[in-house]
């Protein structure tokens, strides 16, 4: 009673939510069943065989002669130069692609973070490049811009270049550039319009100019989103086949064979399976242990706009 005396009138009593029972969380997930055993079939089955794969000593020329040998693939992996090598292009791909996509991205975020008259129509354009097919880009750039005799590098500086021969890693990483920096711009450009104007108002008022407000204020304020587009950029370029296929066949020599291709050529080419399978676990580890920053900074990003 003399509580509630004490309470406020204006107080609502709130009452406690309703406990949902096993049998009605499960009617509330079936309809996600379905697709839940999908990609269960679809992408984990196949993993479970590779792992399988990896621990076989096994070479499709003598199908025969097929024996387990548990890690020992694992470490030919490891130890194998031609695989190390394609290790450390699959570094050197991954990381000029991801950081010259962020700066360009950035940039071109900056430019669209303006208001312009056609600012709808440059920005559609600046998307375009992102919805072309890999493979695609991929034959646009070897033919259209680095071909020797009628490319448009050669045709607009003159020369005879080979460019693809003389330069094949920057080949590469422009190509993927090209097609990456439109995500990194619309990443950018989604943590730059969440920036609060009264707070960028506020610094101008103080007499900061704008290198300052960018460098001190901006930045800062991308650093999450920036990680995001380096993670998630970094889990699809590591697994880049179709530029390295196309442009390259991993050449010359070896000067551009990554994880993914190598797997192609040890799969194809030298018929070792087991060998195969064990570099493709290995790709699927790296791929997962990047994708798990990713959904931490995924996570951080959705609990720092919750609490605005």
């Amino acid at each position: 009673m003399t509580d509630l005396a004490t309470r406020p009138a204006s107080t609502p009593v709130v009452p406690p939510p309703p406990q949902r029972g096993a049998k009605e969380r499960w009617v509330r997930r079936a309809p996600l069943l379905p697709a839940l055993i999908f990609a269960i079939v679809v992408t984990q089955l196949p993993f479970l065989v590779t792992l399988y794969l990896s621990t076989q000593g096994w070479n499709a020329l003598r199908p025969g002669q097929r024996e387990f040998v548990g890690f020992d693939n694992y470490l030919t992996v490891l130890t194998d130069t031609r695989l190390r090598a394609a290790l450390l292009n699959t570094v050197l791909l991954t990381a000029g692609a991801v950081i010259f996509s962020l700066a360009l991205g950035l940039a071109l975020a900056v430019l669209l973070d303006r208001k312009f008259v056609g600012r709808s129509v440059v920005r559609t354009l600046l998307i375009t490049p992102f919805l072309v097919m890999p493979i695609a880009a991929a034959l646009l750039w070897k033919h259209t811009i680095y071909n020797p005799t009628y490319g448009l590098i050669n045709g607009l500086f003159g020369g005879s270049t080979d460019w693809v021969s003389s330069y094949p890693k920057a080949a590469v990483i422009a190509t993927l550039v090209w097609q990456w920096t439109p995500f990194m711009m619309l990443i950018l450009l989604a943590g730059l319009q969440s920036q609060s104007e009264e707070v960028l108002e506020a610094a101008r008022v103080d007499g900061a100019n704008a290198w300052q407000i960018f460098t001190r204020m901006t930045i800062p304020h991308l650093r999450q989103y920036l990680e995001l587009g380096a993670l998630l950029g970094s889990i699809y370029l590591v697994n880049t086949f179709d530029a390295v296929f196309t442009i390259t066949q991993g050449g010359p020599g070896t000067a551009t064979t990554n994880l993914p291709y190598e797997i192609y050529l040890t799969m194809f080419r030298k018929f070792e399976y087991g060998e195969a399978s064990a570099a493709g676990v290995i790709v699927v580890i790296l791929t997962i242990i990047a994708a798990t920053f990713a959904l931490r900074v995924i996570s951080s990003l959705f609990k720092m706009e919750a609490n605005r």
